[in-house]
């Protein structure tokens, strides 16, 4: 087939050069690309500059957030059972490293033609709103690329650590050929994108600006990337921006959601509504995902269960008290071996009804007010102002919980009442090995609070093994059967496996793998 169109344009290109003059032929487009030359042509490019692929599903099952089940369960796919054992994956489907990378660099390609196109046409002032959603676009790109396929960022091994390829134009070759460059080079990159960008996004251009980068959700991600640079003034004053003077005021209505039916897609409907006030940005991407971790059989052998609920998540205890002080409960089935939080559903796109054939969706809440603001609580953390820390987490628990406003008190000696976690002896603390330093007592205490929360808030989102990188924590590889865990492997804070695998067409093409 490609030789076929590959004779028939050399036909259509000679009688072409027959038929017209050179200038006549100069005018034409020489095959049937889109041209981008106008405001409007940009705009609608675009709506393709976000990622059709999530983490969700590579970095949960990677995370601590996920056992295996023992023998009367069966893993959905190979990709499932790859992910989960820290493999590296040989499977090309949905969710799969090789889509993730793909639909990345897609994104990636697709802002920098939106950027190109803005330097083309040269509209003085009129496309700063499109340039800076394009900047976005590639800043998040990268950024999602060099947190899976990377280390974590690291101030005293970024500079030697192996990053991802930073794309910056448009391709005009065929088969070009890319070098890593380090995971410091990316971060400076991913800076400078951020910052030239945010001044230039305006809502205004956006038919549902929360399926795009508008104010809020651009400051949203310009709060974590700075969370994970560790520059923590940058933190509080880009998530204040998203906040405001009253975070209560735009955080998710717990109590509301809580009092909807778990049956069915219902809260799933809710969690990513765009008339929600938490909702900050959504994506759309082909993923199983929502069946994988959701109310269902598939997939099961790995999944978030009942052990690691009681003990380190939705069902454990914290300074706030039980779980069954929160609003939005966890559901756990008699019949699986699955504890979920109702906010990620599949949505099926038939291609063929009668033979229930086409694609699985999720959408995905990428970022939310309730997350941005525990971002700000560890960055206050980090700079010793605890009292602005238990304040957004008191804002957090009151919308969050019955329990109402936790105290410094409370969150000092909780955590430091509690054992460090052992596989034989789980706990909701688990030693911190990162490369910068977190003091022991209050400082970690609230490090542990915050890290407790939002692996409760964000469970199935992926979020967990970001945090599990990047303060170098120790996790393991647990059979749970009959009520008895059985250790079969684990990830040290230096152990390569941290960073998943190159695609292996990649790795064929001469791109230097991850170190094993």
């Amino acid at each position: 087939m490609k030789t076929y169109k590959y004779l028939l344009f050399q036909i259509i290109f000679a009688l072409a050069l027959l038929s017209v003059s050179c200038e006549e032929f100069l005018d034409e487009t020489p095959d049937n690309r889109a041209v981008i030359d106008a405001e409007e042509k940009i705009t609608r490019l675009l709506v393709s500059a976000y990622p059709e692929t999530s983490y969700c599903y590579l970095s949960e099952l990677s995370s601590d957030n996920v056992d295996d089940n023992g023998g009367a369960w069966t893993a959905f796919d190979r990709l499932q059972t790859q992910t989960y054992n820290w493999q590296d994956v040989t499977e090309v489907s949905n969710d799969s490293p090789q889509d993730l990378w793909d639909a990345c660099y897609k994104a990636i390609a697709t802002a920098n033609q939106a950027l190109a196109s803005v330097e083309e046409l040269g509209l003085s002032g009129n496309l700063d709103a499109q340039k800076g959603e394009a900047l976005m676009c590639r800043a998040f790109g990268h950024f999602v690329l060099v947190n899976v396929f990377s280390k974590a960022y690291s101030e005293t091994t970024g500079s030697s650590d192996l990053g991802i390829p930073w794309i910056d134009a448009p391709e005009t070759m065929v088969s070009p050929k890319y070098n890593r460059t380090t995971v410091a080079d990316v971060y400076e990159k991913i800076n400078a994108d951020i910052e030239e960008a945010l001044p230039l996004i305006n809502d205004n251009v956006y038919e549902v600006p929360k399926y795009h980068f508008n104010k809020k959700a651009a400051y949203a991600f310009a709060a974590r990337f700075n969370l994970y640079y560790r520059k923590y003034d940058q933190v509080i004053e880009y998530a204040t921006k998203v906040l405001g003077a009253n975070p209560s005021s735009v955080l998710r209505d717990w109590e509301y959601a809580g009092t909807l039916s778990q049956n069915d897609d219902l809260r799933g409907n809710e969690f990513i509504s765009v008339n929600n006030r938490a909702t900050l940005l959504l994506t759309s991407a082909y993923s199983f995902w929502g069946r994988i971790h959701g109310p269902y059989s598939a997939g099961a052998k790995y999944a978030h269960n009942a052990t690691i609920s009681n003990r380190e998540t939705t069902g454990s205890t914290g300074p706030w008290g039980s779980y069954t002080n929160f609003y939005y409960r966890y559901a756990s089935y008699s019949s699986l071996p699955k504890v979920i939080i109702r906010k990620i559903s599949e949505y099926f796109e038939y291609t063929d009804p009668v033979n229930g054939i086409g694609f699985a969706h999720i959408i995905h809440p990428v970022f939310t007010t309730d997350e941005t603001l525990l971002c700000r609580a560890e960055a206050y953390a980090f700079k010793k102002e605890y009292d602005l820390a238990t304040a957004d987490l008191s804002a957090f628990m009151v919308a969050f919980s019955t329990s109402g406003a936790l105290s410094r008190e409370a969150v000092n000696d909780f955590y430091s009442g509690i054992a460090y976690y052992t596989p034989a002896e789980p706990t909701v603390k688990k030693e911190l090995q990162p490369d910068f330093t977190v003091e022991s007592g209050e400082q970690e205490n609230f490090i542990q609070c915050i890290l407790h929360l939002r692996r409760i808030l964000t469970v199935h989102e992926g979020l967990r093994w970001f945090d599990v990188k990047r303060y170098g924590i120790k996790i393991y590889r647990r059979t749970v059967e009959n009520n008895i865990i059985t250790v079969t492997d684990e990830l040290p804070a230096d152990d390569p496996r941290r960073a998943i695998q190159l695609p292996q067409d990649v790795i064929n093409a001469g791109l230097e793998a991850n170190p094993r």
